[in-house]
């Protein structure tokens, strides 16, 4: 499960990379991002553009009739069942999304215990994880409207079988299109080529949610 992520790029840089429509926008570098946390997500938008949008990590149903805090984990959604999974299955078909992320956490077992490592692009300044959004409006008043997201998992490349079972499914940029339309479809949800990330090991303080949100925890830790 991919539960911590980090998104540090300034907005010059994410609009060059994908060429967003323009918008105000004060990206603030982030690299301790967990579920139910603001992120950021891109969509479609006219004329073949693409905007960037604040979204909860953690997508909300359309249909769901509880407090968001009765909800369950819903920040990754897996390849196998995204298609057939009720809290998924409608923003699979309609509400495709793209998630930019500079990196994400994943956990190792080790005889001493859990062992975090920072996964990164190898080459690219971002990667693009493919997700889903969803927008529910909260049966308590105020009523309020919340747009949510979840990125999509599936089975690990070789590199990333050495720490983990599961990677976020990677995109092309060039794919982006493709994605976001809905032509591709389950086909696509496979593993990233295996030269595609590098890793290192950080500090355990990512273990903790409560850790600060500084770049200290990006830094690479000798085992």
């Amino acid at each position: 499960m991919c539960g911590r992520f980090t998104q540090y790029y300034s907005y010059d840089e994410v609009h060059a990379f994908l060429n967003l429509i323009p918008a105000q926008s004060n990206l603030q570098p982030r690299y301790h991002i967990c579920p139910t946390d603001p992120i950021d997500v891109v969509l479609a938008a006219d004329g073949g553009k693409l905007s960037i949008e604040r979204m909860r990590w953690g997508l909300a149903p359309y249909w769901w009739k509880e407090p968001l805090k009765k909800l369950p984990a819903t920040f990754n959604a897996r390849a196998e069942t995204v298609a057939t999974k009720p809290f998924f299955r409608s923003a699979f078909r309609s509400k495709r999304a793209v998630i930019p992320a500079s990196g994400y956490y994943e956990w190792q077992d080790r005889a001493d215990g859990k062992q975090p490592w920072y996964f990164t692009p190898a080459r690219a300044p971002i990667f693009l994880i493919a997700g889903l959004w969803e927008s529910w409006s909260d049966p308590e008043p105020p009523k309020e409207t919340v747009r949510s997201a979840t990125m999509i998992i599936t089975e690990p490349n070789k590199f990333v079988a050495q720490y983990h079972d599961r990677m976020p499914v990677l995109l092309e940029k060039s794919e982006i299109g493709n994605w976001l339309s809905g032509a591709y479809g389950l086909e696509r949800l496979v593993p990233a080529p295996d030269d595609w990330l590098k890793a290192w090991p950080v500090s355990r303080a990512v273990n903790s949610s409560k850790a600060p949100d500084l770049p200290e925890l990006i830094k690479e830790i000798q085992l």
